[in-house]
């Protein structure tokens, strides 16, 4: 079926740009330029990640005390927006108003 259509009407079946019988896009000069400096920027992020401003050593728990003290202080902000403890002898209190039953 494929070749019939191919030998008698000479045109790509369904949407032209999309499918399994595609037309291919023309590869122009620009499209060539970009993808050339797209490769440039790439290689030189390449460069200056393969050389560390620190070293493994000095990168080692090098902020501890930092995030240590955030997380205290973002603990202790919960901890204020929270409210205190309840207990239930403080909501049954009022019962207790006599107790014939216990010596």
């Amino acid at each position: 079926m494929f070749l019939t259509t191919v030998l008698l009407r000479k045109r790509i079946p369904g949407k032209q740009w999309i499918g399994k019988y595609r037309q291919p896009r023309q590869v122009t000069t620009s499209m060539k330029q970009a993808m050339i400096r797209r490769l440039e920027i790439e290689a030189e992020n390449e460069y200056w990640l393969s050389q560390p401003y620190l070293t493994q050593e000095q990168e080692y728990k090098h902020n501890t005390e930092e995030r240590r003290a955030k997380w205290e202080a973002f603990k202790s902000l919960k901890q204020a927006k929270f409210p205190e403890h309840r207990y239930i002898s403080d909501h049954l209190n009022h019962l207790n108003v006599s107790k014939k039953w216990t010596c």
